[in-house]
């Protein structure tokens, strides 16, 4: 069982690995058009896992109510969104600066990047982490299946993360090493975030349905902040769209089939 829980909290620092590693192969930086790309995609991952992994678990856990089961889904929902929303508050956004010009100014925006994607990564931890919480708590509600296809849906998500913070500081001209454990190290907050969530769900289950909703509002607030203003960016945009469409079928596909 302790493997289990390791192997999910750690696929998501492995999707963010490998996409870091993306510096090592690629002699170019990533284009406009890739990063949009790269960001729908993981807009459509998250999409569908705030839903099919953390929102609908948490209104089945919440049936006992009755009508009133929307409560807890609500109100965590929105206590994710806020806890974003204070969390934007005292940290820069990912899409500011577009227009800066000059190495130093680009340095700084690809600096706000990196702090504004590991901040961002937090939710990402909490939802395995309150995921497999669930399971360990014999809720029949999620399966040990249904948490690894999460786990592995954000790891998919995170390859373009890592590409993306590791690829624009090999363009300011720092070496390889050093940018992939930039990379490498965005990502760590996850699984760390995905313990501490283990644990303090443990021994609160009866809120699990609102922790559960919780990660789904914190996720989708950094889905319609920050994913969605950078894939639709500049010309082309409908590239940016297809790819959150394939993100979000493929994140539906791996819940259901492995939930």
């Amino acid at each position: 069982m302790i493997g289990q829980i390791l192997l999910g909290i750690l696929l998501p620092l492995g999707g963010t690995s490998l996409g870091a590693a993306m510096v090592f192969f690629l002699r170019e930086g990533i284009s406009d058009r890739l990063q949009r790309v790269l960001t729908g995609f993981a807009a459509g991952v998250m999409t569908a896992a705030s839903f099919w992994s953390l929102l609908l678990p948490a209104l089945e856990g919440a049936q006992s109510m009755g009508r009133l089961s929307f409560v807890p889904a609500a109100a965590g929902f929105l206590t994710g969104v806020a806890f974003l929303l204070l969390l934007d508050g005292v940290t820069p956004h990912m899409h500011m600066d577009r227009q800066a010009e000059g190495p130093r100014s680009r340095l700084k925006r690809t600096t706000k990047l990196i702090l504004a994607i590991t901040l961002h990564n937090i939710p990402e931890g909490m939802a395995v982490g309150v995921v497999y919480a669930g399971w360990l708590a014999g809720d029949n509600r999620v399966s040990q299946a249904g948490a690894l296809a999460l786990a592995l849906g954000i790891a998919i998500q995170n390859f373009p993360e890592g590409a993306i913070v590791s690829m624009p500081l090999r363009a300011e001209g720092l070496p390889k090493p050093r940018t992939f454990w930039y990379g490498v190290l965005s990502g760590v907050v996850e699984p760390v975030a995905a313990v501490v969530t283990i644990a303090a769900a443990s021994a609160v289950v009866s809120v699990l349905p609102y922790l559960l909703a919780f990660a789904a509002g914190a996720m989708m607030y950094v889905v319609v902040e920050e994913l969605i203003p950078e894939m639709s960016a500049g010309e082309h945009s409908n590239a940016g769209t297809i790819a959150f469409s394939l993100g979000f079928v493929v994140m539906m596909i791996l819940d259901v089939a492995l939930g």
